[in-house]
């Protein structure tokens, strides 16, 4: 499983791979045509009470992730598509927030790596 986690500002790379915009919104200053996004999962991203909740902030952290994977546990069909992404071809999952560390994008590829044995048996039936 090959996931590069990256900012929607940072420079395009032939390994990316598959680009996910994991981003509920679409980015500030960017423009879709030159944005070089191989899919747009808008549906994947944390939902609006509990992004504005948290708003970025590094104190917020940890409570965030877990509320967030809470979340990502009742969005089985999207995450079942991206794992399934993830087992064909690198995949990168794309957001625009300034922090590289507390984002979202970093809880759906720590979401997908804990989760593999589950996802692989689901996506075997």
């Amino acid at each position: 499983m090959n996931i590069r986690i990256k900012r929607i500002y940072d420079t395009y790379d032939k390994a990316d791979g598959i680009r996910v915009l994991v981003d509920r919104l679409w980015p500030r200053g960017v423009k879709k045509s030159e944005a070089k996004i191989t899919l747009w999962m808008k549906e994947i991203a944390p939902s609006n009470e509990l992004r504005l909740w948290f708003d970025h902030k590094p104190e917020k952290w940890k409570v965030f992730s877990k509320s967030y994977m809470k979340e990502l546990d009742k969005k089985t069909e999207i995450v079942a598509r991206l794992y399934s992404l993830i087992k064909k071809d690198n995949v990168t999952l794309l957001y625009a927030a300034r922090d590289r560390y507390c984002n979202h994008a970093r809880v759906i590829a720590d979401y997908l790596i804990q989760h593999d044995r589950k996802l692989e048996d689901e996506n075997t039936l």
